[in-house]
């Protein structure tokens, strides 16, 4: 069976408080719950370890699960262990962005900026088969160095006219 779409986007973090906050106060991201609280915690030893593909001595300290209010949720994680490597920036393998749609660009750039977020550069033009009159995008580094990207397209895009199929938008 085909994928009815993402559920949700991991993303590990120095301090999973901290975190929360930030997406709160950025995204309107919502609690949902706590798979594992610090003071139950951690999650460590060999069984850990293999099942998550991390370094001996590395431990789950905490877990949390958010909402945004349209779309796949965000899941916390905060480690403590002997590798920590700084996050992905776009040019590295693997995920390396989470990417949000937002009706008010502007407005959304100032709340994350506000949130503890620094821009790269100011809103740009969706390039290409993306374009549009007002369809744009920003990247900004969260306050623990993970890129986030902030877009718009409420105006049609070029590729629409040579395929049926969309892609999917809150």
């Amino acid at each position: 069976m085909a994928p009815r779409g993402i559920d949700h986007v991991g993303v590990t973090v120095p301090d999973i408080d901290a975190a929360t906050a930030f997406f709160a106060a950025a995204l309107d991201a919502e609690v949902l719950y706590d798979t594992l609280r610090r003071e139950d915690g951690p999650n460590a030893g060999e069984e850990a370890e293999r099942r998550l593909g991390v370094p001996e001595g590395t431990a789950q300290v905490a877990i949390r699960m958010l909402a945004l209010p349209n779309g796949p949720g965000i899941e916390l994680f905060e480690f403590t262990g002997p590798r920590r490597r700084p996050p992905a920036v776009p040019c590295d393998l693997g995920w390396q962005h989470l990417a949000c749609y937002v009706d008010g660009l502007d407005a959304a750039v100032a709340r994350a900026e506000a949130a503890g977020a620094v821009p790269l550069g100011p809103p740009q033009p969706l390039p290409g088969p993306e374009e549009g009159p007002r369809n744009r995008f920003v990247y900004l580094r969260t306050p623990w160095g993970s890129t986030l990207e902030l877009l718009t397209y409420p105006d049609a895009q070029p590729y629409e006219r040579t395929t049926r199929r969309r892609r999917w938008r809150p």
